[in-house]
């Protein structure tokens, strides 16, 4: 059985998904992809354990904190090649930037392969079932482009402003993915 929560965040209002040990998901309202990974029906169910260290995460980083992601017993759902991605997701750092090229790199590297589309990353990024927790709001174009983020471009700039990341060498395309 899969179970839902809500959390009210500065941003707006959040699905937290779990099998009642792990967490699965954390959706925002509307975002694409929604619920990423979930194949059944969801069961409110708003005090097991799981969603209040959820919860105290969260409220933790919006508080300007910098909670540890491995204090938390995630489980996003996904392929081998999402998985990879995720997993180097979790290790940029609070208040830092990387590109999709980057992460295609280190995908690369783990993979035992010579090249990885920079394009694969971005729709395994897009796919992250665990946004904000698993950073993908630290993931930008190369050329400084504020795309691909399913919980929408003024959620990413907030979350990027936020952890002191936004730098005037980033911009919003006026058209895209992100949009």
């Amino acid at each position: 059985m899969i179970y839902s929560a809500i959390y009210h965040s500065p941003i707006g209002e959040y699905t937290i998904g779990s099998d009642g040990e792990h967490l699965l998901g954390l959706w925002k309202q509307k975002q694409r992809y929604f619920p990423v990974g979930i194949t059944n029906e969801m069961v409110p169910q708003e005090n097991l354990p799981i969603f209040e260290l959820t919860r105290q995460w969260l409220t933790s980083y919006f508080a300007g904190d910098r909670p540890a992601i491995q204090s938390l017993p995630l489980a996003p759902s996904g392929s081998n090649f999402q998985q990879t991605v995720w997993d180097i997701l979790c290790k940029i750092p609070y208040g830092s930037l990387v590109t999709y090229g980057d992460v295609a790199k280190e995908v690369a590297e783990r993979l035992g392969k010579k090249v990885m589309s920079a394009q694969a990353v971005g729709g395994a990024v897009g796919r992250n079932p665990i946004s904000i927790i698993i950073p993908c709001h630290r993931v930008v174009g190369s050329n400084g482009s504020l795309t691909g983020y399913g919980g929408g471009i003024d959620a990413k700039v907030w979350l990027l402003k936020h952890e002191k990341a936004f730098t005037p060498a980033l911009f919003v395309p006026k058209s895209g993915t992100a949009l």
